[in-house]
């Protein structure tokens, strides 16, 4: 008979090495005799799921072992499949908890939000599960770390393709998530320098700039991050410049989602998801007719978001996120919780979970963004861990 029983979910956006945390947390748990139960869809499936009902439990909860997980590990996403639900802030009942008395939060634009984190106390306790592995990014964790506030022994591992995770360096997804951009970049080489043409691309990142800050670190191009606003008629200037130097005649430049420059703000559409974020219009195609308007210069615009979030983990990723789920089993072995696998210089480590009122770890531009040449700093790194900054 099983000593624990552990919940594990996976929350917010997908990225490659979630199914190696998956299945290393099955197999430890099985090679002593630990029960693993799967929460599909994220903190939905502690929310939304019915256990009286046969179909909704199917949905929602996946009892996991080494069969159905042998081969998880191979490919990218989540097994468990993902959601970005916000149980604290719910802006609509589920069914099943429509008629147990939650009341609504009034909020400024009178639409309001449910707390429901007493429906999900409920749902651990029925499904008894003694531990919970949340595998997320600030958004996911900081309800992990609500949960743990309230008592509840939770284990955080850290993954965004971002890295923005406070408290450790490096998150799972941001190795492939960079390889991926860096392949995709020199494969275009070839088609913008045949045009001669402007390059630019655009990768994720909201609030910080480390997805384009290293891409441009390996690629040798000018970037623009949210931490720091570029000057709009300097950039180009010093695009055209690499342009007019470079004997096949095109230069590149890469974004964050986030990045700005003097004068602009990032447009944003639609509904705000369960955390409060809106969708951004593209600062590449904004970019690009600014660059239009002021040159005459033709450009390419490639948007990389969801390109490298998909696909198989690379062995960084892979690595990483079967050590994780090794530091998670080991605290839950040893009764320790409310605390987050993590890398602290260079070196693997149990961190706090993160304070959600911090907000995202963003990048140190005093270190690491040269705000002259609106390229990486590459100077001064001796003694710096491999991912060239510290938690």
């Amino acid at each position: 008979m099983a000593t624990k029983r552990i919940g594990i979910l996976t929350g917010g956006g997908d990225v490659p090495g979630l199914n190696s945390v998956i299945k290393s947390v099955v197999y430890r748990s099985s090679a002593i005799g630990y029960e693993v139960i799967g929460i599909r869809r994220g903190w939905e499936g502690l929310t939304h799921v019915d256990l009286t009902d046969p179909a909704s439990r199917a949905r929602y909860v996946l009892p996991l072992n080494r069969e159905n997980t042998r081969t998880i590990d191979r490919t990218g996403g989540t097994y468990l499949h993902t959601s970005r639900t916000n149980p604290s802030k719910m802006k609509k009942l589920p069914p099943v908890l429509a008629k147990q008395g939650f009341s609504k939060k009034e909020s400024g634009d009178g639409a309001g939000t449910y707390d429901v984190t007493g429906a999900v106390h409920k749902n651990i306790e029925a499904l008894a599960l003694d531990y919970l592995i949340a595998i997320g990014g600030d958004d996911t964790l900081s309800y992990a770390a609500a949960l743990g506030r309230e008592g509840m022994p939770v284990i955080a591992v850290p993954k965004t393709m971002d890295n923005d995770v406070r408290n450790t360096e490096y998150c799972i997804g941001f190795s492939t998530a960079i390889t991926r951009a860096i392949d995709a970049i020199e494969r275009q080489r070839t088609t913008v320098g045949s045009h001669e043409r402007v390059g630019i691309f655009r990768v994720f990142g909201r609030d910080a700039g480390y997805t384009a800050l290293y891409t441009a670190y390996v690629t040798s191009m000018r970037c623009c991050i949210p931490e720091f606003r570029v000057n709009l008629p300097k950039l180009i200037d010093l695009v055209m410049t690499d342009k007019r130097n470079n004997p096949s005649n095109y230069s590149l430049v890469i974004l964050s989602e986030g990045a700005e420059w003097e004068g602009y703000t990032v447009k944003e559409y639609g509904e705000p998801d369960a955390f409060g974020h809106r969708k951004k219009m593209s600062v590449a195609e904004d970019l690009s007719s600014e660059i239009k308007k002021a040159t005459g210069e033709e450009t390419i615009v490639s948007d990389l978001t969801y390109e490298l979030r998909s696909g198989s983990p690379d062995f960084v990723d892979r690595m990483v996120a079967s050590t994780f789920a090794g530091m998670a089993m080991d605290a839950i072995e040893s009764g320790r919780y409310g605390q987050m696998t993590a890398i602290s210089n260079g070196c693997f480590t149990m961190a706090p979970i993160p304070d959600p009122v911090l907000g995202p770890r963003q990048v140190d531009v005093p270190t690491m963004y040269n705000t002259d040449r609106y390229r990486p700093m590459y100077d001064h790194k001796l003694g710096l861990p491999i991912f060239l900054t510290r938690a």
